[in-house]
């Protein structure tokens, strides 16, 4: 490596929290005022590493006799030739020393969408969140209307919604320096008013035009939804990573539907949800044409044939 050299100060997760550029070797690194770079980490010597140039030309790090030593890998080590990429701690404090011919990455394109966060998102988000709370009061309201009931409910939507996203900002502000709680708390309105939206759409769907298969699969929609809102979670804290992530949970989706067709098997003996359309609607939305009293009978005749012969085969008749 080439000087002058730039000593990095790195987080836990890799990003590095501050940069320092020293002209000329050796350079010395400690809690003490007279070194190159200062540290402030108590458990930090002194005087702790000296940094300085090896007989073949490059760089080493060298441990000046401190009591918490240089740690490279999870061993301590007393010397350790350095290159660009080589991160070492002491103490508490993470380093990694890089020379002016480093080469850098090239110019990622900007997919945060900086435009679209803080008050205008985090409202839209609790307004959705809100209105779903209150319309899946309502539907399910069997009895007189109470206000305590709905306004429960809405605290209850918006208090979860706020713990959900408040989480994800808290990753956010970890590995990508910005919360963007606002941002995270769209997201979760948005998934939360399609599963609703999914639910009412596919019941009124089965009921009008006779497709039960919409409400005995209709949890694979839901998997796919909330694979979808935990994407763009994960897309906001690292939009660098959007294609890996984008596999990452299309495989965790196909493997929770999986899942429930296993578990649905298991438990009931068939891979659907339910035996039949649970969601019983006025016959006015019924759209497809209803069925002949005569075909009716003959369906009924032709599964008690199948159950008579059934009931008629031995157990040792499949073997």
């Amino acid at each position: 490596m080439n000087g002058p050299w730039t000593i990095e100060m790195l987080a836990r997760n890799g990003e590095v929290l501050h940069r320092y550029r020293v002209a000329a070797l050796p350079i010395r690194v400690g809690r003490a005022y007279d070194n190159d770079f200062i540290v402030d980490d108590d458990y930090a010597a002194p005087h702790h590493v000296v940094i300085q140039e090896s007989p073949d030309g490059k760089l080493l790090l060298r441990d000046l006799g401190s009591r918490n030593g240089i740690v490279h890998k999870g061993r301590r080590v007393t010397e350790l030739a350095l290159d660009g990429d080589t991160v070492v701690r002491m103490g508490h404090t993470t380093l990694r020393v890089r020379g002016a011919d480093y080469p850098v990455g090239p110019e990622l394109r900007d997919r945060t969408m900086h435009g679209w966060e803080g008050l205008l998102p985090g409202a839209a988000g609790a307004l959705l969140t809100g209105l779903v709370a209150l319309l899946a009061a309502w539907l399910t309201d069997r009895g007189s209307y109470e206000l305590e009931r709905y306004v429960q409910a809405l605290a209850a939507g918006i208090g979860i919604g706020l713990l959900w996203s408040g989480l994800w900002a808290f990753n956010n502000r970890v590995f990508s320096r910005h919360a963007r709680l606002g941002r995270h708390l769209f997201i979760f309105g948005c998934g939360l008013a399609t599963l609703l939206a999914f639910r009412l759409l596919a019941s009124l769907l089965a009921y009008a035009y006779s497709w039960e298969w919409l409400t005995r699969y209709g949890s694979h929609a839901a998997v796919l939804t909330v694979a979808g809102v935990i994407y763009f979670h994960l897309a906001t804290v690292k939009p660098q990573l959007r294609t890996r992530l984008r596999a990452i949970c299309a495989g965790m989706a196909i493997l929770a539907s999986g899942l429930v067709l296993v578990g649905n098997e298991q438990r009931h003996g068939r891979v659907a949800d339910e035996l039949y359309m649970s969601v019983l609607l006025p016959p006015e939305l019924r759209a497809s044409p209803d069925a002949p009293v005569a075909e009716f009978i003959g369906q009924v005749g032709a599964m008690r044939a199948e159950i008579d012969a059934e009931r008629r085969r031995k157990p040792g008749d499949e073997g």
